[in-house]
């Protein structure tokens, strides 16, 4: 995933806005006008890093000026006090840019680190774990970013990506076999997923044939059974309530996908902190 500049542009001026880093109070006050100085960024917890690009494009933005060395890179694992970064500037701007990048490093550090945590658990499975929508709102791209960072892939980015036939929309079809029906109607459709409830559901969807089908919030049992009824290239995807402790149960009973909404609305951010001292 490449992620488009204008966007992250956008997305680090409102940032840096909600952060008045162009009047930090307290650096003027506190630090001499030209003074230059050294800081470096450091992992304080073992994790997967995340954000580069956008905590680059943050001090980038508050001073150019600013030399930025970059000793890890997206997706390379980290050890506790491990350095990430090295930072040669204007200490008022190295100041004032700090707490904004270091919440897109610690946010999206954290959603890479836990969704490799999900990916080492279902490991020489075949399994997959997939992402959700279930991100911050005006986050995505970044976060689902960041799940690759982790080694997770990607479901839809948004409604448009593709079909998601959920219990609602076959409430308003009237059934699974008439909502797959309509979207395969539809012109431009990529791909067609159906979420199923329970087994009655999947049997009516393998006869539908979409190009997925979701077990939602099915027990570990009626996953292995589910997996009896599939075949042939429709992709089994298994969601709902599935934890760190559970993922490679479920991978166990050949489901192809997991897809695990805590990755991104749940992930603890990873510790990392910056610490400057003023030039010689």
């Amino acid at each position: 995933m490449t992620l488009d500049t204008s966007y992250l542009h956008t997305l680090i001026t409102a940032a840096l806005s909600e952060d008045a880093a162009d009047n930090d109070i307290t650096g003027a006050a506190t630090i001499p006008a030209g003074q230059t100085g050294h800081a470096v960024i450091t992992a304080k917890a073992a994790g997967v890093l995340s954000g580069v690009k956008a905590a680059s494009m943050v001090f980038e933005a508050v001073d150019a000026g600013i030399v930025q060395q970059w000793q890890r890179a997206d997706g390379n694992a980290l050890k506790a006090g491990e350095p990430v970064c090295e930072l040669t500037g204007d200490m008022r701007a190295l100041l004032a840019a700090e707490r904004t990048a270091l919440n897109f490093l610690q946010h999206l550090s954290g959603i890479a680190s836990l969704t490799r945590q999900f990916v080492e658990a279902v490991a020489d499975t075949g399994c997959a774990i997939v992402d959700t929508r279930k991100t911050a709102p005006g986050l995505r791209a970044l976060e689902k970013q960041a799940v690759l960072h982790g080694g997770g892939v990607n479901h839809r980015m948004d409604l448009a990506s593709g079909m998601l036939i959920k219990e609602n929309h076959i409430e308003a079809a009237g059934s699974i076999t008439k909502a797959v029906a309509a979207c395969r109607a539809q012109a431009g459709c990529a791909w067609i997923e159906v979420e199923c409830e329970n087994l009655e559901e999947v049997a009516e969807a393998v006869v539908a044939r979409p190009d997925i089908i979701l077990l939602d919030n099915m027990s570990v049992e009626e996953v292995g059974r589910a997996r009896a009824l599939v075949s042939g290239n429709t992709i089994l995807e298994a969601s709902g309530g599935i934890t760190l402790d559970t993922a490679r149960t479920y991978a166990g009973t050949g489901a192809d996908r997991l897809a695990v909404g805590e990755i991104t609305h749940s992930a603890p951010a990873l510790d990392l902190s910056m610490r400057l001292v003023k030039a010689a």
